[in-house]
């Protein structure tokens, strides 16, 4: 595979020369409740810094530099739609659609004879090649995994991509249950399409996708024997959450669902295993069938709640689950942000891109307590390294094995639920590979030895120091002004203790800004706790 290299932001035009990083912002006890747009004067390199992170996988000096220069509105508005950027839209060639696919007239046909004569031979021939098809599926479900972690490494549009990392938590659809690497594929495909799009338009695709249909069972549902799993999770994890429906709304739902499968590749709707019959669905009558029913959950206030919760909680700040803390549990400035981004988004008959302008243009959003304080997921760690260090990616194989070994395993989520994220990204183990994996990308060096590629992909972080060198020249060569530089870049902020503790290392080195030091330098940062944040 060639080696991917980090898209690059270009401006309309060239950016003035920008100033060094204020210092951070002392931090308030209390959050700001103001939806309020940020004002210009105010959005500086910690507010595109941030933004560059919530919004995608963070960004270069450069990068944070430009939107810097230009102002919350044009920063916002590229972030969302970053213009002259082309839109890679995946090809339905890029994998085998037929490793999995159903048997033939005629193979179904040989099956049965042979099970009639008792063929032992013959059927063994049949298992074994299921077994092969199934092995073969199981390579390619890793191929998937690494090309979906290269486009977010590589896409121009990395809100794109950050969106469909945030559905596919959201419609959490494993693998391991459908073992089909197409489906998982074509899953992907649709959460991209409808990525920045309509939610209510995804909702109806969901109810059609072969891998939500075959994980949630759906595609067995008949009248007279309905299953209850997607008609339950559409209602309680996908649109209205517990407390917005009855479990008589699940069965009637059920029951509209019935026929909605699949074969091979595309959606069907069996008509003579539907059940055509009168269901009444969260207060309304009538003979449902699955469009229906999502049409009528999309009548229902809660939707709007539901989902700019989640989109707070992935974009802005840590929530508890619903179920623990409902809105009135919340503190008040949380409260009035998701009642404003309820509201834009039922106003926009929810489209996705109106509540988040509304959201990262907004004073509350930029908040310093709303700022470096979640913890990064697996992929935004690994991604967010290679797009805002320029690091090479060396070996997406070994990414994607950390992404596992870190508890986010692509395609692979543990439950209808997702991953529960946060302080459960952390622990004694995956503090270990959190760290091992950074030192990959940084110098080549395994656990293990060093890869054998890593002499071909030396990495010079020099280049980093050029936005240092535009607004102060000749700091660029000063160790403790590097330090501190590269503590703003990576952590956001840069304490006393932990510049001086940089700049020690300086000694090595006499006293001079290498490569060698640069690294050194990023080696200890990436092993600090405030690095997990973002």
């Amino acid at each position: 595979m060639a080696e991917p290299t980090v898209a690059k932001t270009t401006p309309d035009s060239p950016a003035p020369i920008p100033s060094a990083p204020a210092a951070p912002a002392k931090r308030t006890p209390e959050r700001s409740s103001s939806m309020s747009p940020i004002a210009p004067k105010d959005f500086g390199y910690e507010q595109a810094r941030h933004l560059l992170w919530r919004a995608g996988f963070g960004g270069t000096p450069a990068q944070i530099q430009t939107l810097a220069s230009w102002g919350p509105q044009k920063a916002v508005d590229y972030v969302l739609d970053p213009g002259n950027a082309p839109e890679d839209k995946p090809r339905s060639d890029l994998f085998d659609k037929n490793i999995m696919r159903e048997p033939t007239a005629e193979e179904r046909k040989a099956q049965l004879a042979a099970r009639q004569r008792q063929d032992e031979d013959a059927l063994a021939k049949f298992r074994i090649d299921q077994q092969r098809r199934q092995g073969q599926d199981r390579q390619q479900i890793g191929e998937v995994q690494r090309w979906w972690l290269k486009r977010m490494i590589e896409t121009p549009r990395p809100l794109d991509e950050k969106m469909v990392l945030f559905w596919h938590g959201h419609f959490a659809t494993s693998y391991r249950t459908i073992e089909n690497s197409y489906h998982m594929f074509m899953q992907n495909e649709l959460f991209r399409r409808h990525a920045l799009g309509n939610f209510g338009d995804l909702l109806y695709g969901i109810i059609r996708d072969p891998a939500m249909l075959k994980y949630l069972n759906n595609d067995t549902s008949r009248k007279g024997h309905a299953n209850e799993n997607l008609a339950r999770e559409i209602m309680e994890l996908f649109s209205l959450g517990i407390g917005g429906y009855s479990e008589n709304d699940i069965k009637e739902g059920a029951r509209a669902l019935t026929g909605y499968t699949f074969k091979d590749d595309d959606f069907v709707f069996d008509k003579n295993n539907h059940d055509a019959g009168s269901k009444t669905i969260l207060g309304k009558t009538g003979t449902f069938d699955g469009e229906a029913f999502v049409k009528i959950i999309l009548e229902q206030p809660g939707v709007s709640r539901l989902i700019t919760r989640k989109l707070y909680h992935f974009f802005c700040a840590e929530l508890p689950p619903l179920e623990r803390a409902g809105y009135d549990q919340l503190p008040a400035p949380q409260q009035s942000a998701l009642r404003d981004l309820a509201s834009t988004f039922s106003g926009s008959r929810y489209a996705i891109k109106p509540v988040l302008r509304r959201l990262f243009l907004s004073q509350h959003f930029y908040d310093p307590r709303n700022m470096n304080e979640q913890i990064k997921c697996p992929v935004e760690l690994v991604v967010g390294a290679v797009r805002s260090l320029d690091t090479p990616v060396r070996d997406l194989s070994i990414l994607n094995d950390a992404l596992d070994l870190m508890g986010q395993n692509l395609l692979f989520p543990p439950s209808v639920k997702g991953w529960d994220g946060g302080r459960s990204w952390i622990n004694t183990s995956t503090m270990f590979v959190r760290q091992n994996i950074l030192a990959f990308l940084l110098t080549g060096k395994k656990p293990r030895g060093y890869d054998a590629n890593a002499s071909d992909m030396n990495y010079d972080p020099l280049p980093l120091l050029d936005e240092l060198a535009k607004a102060s020249p000749g700091s660029e060569k000063d160790p403790g002004a590097v330090a501190e530089y590269m503590l703003r870049l990576t952590i956001g902020d840069a304490p006393s203790a932990a510049t001086k503790q940089l700049t020690s290392l300086a000694d090595t080195t006499g006293g001079s800004v290498t490569k060698e030091l640069v690294i050194g330098y990023l080696l200890l940062i990436t092993a600090m706790p405030e690095y997990q944040l973002c």
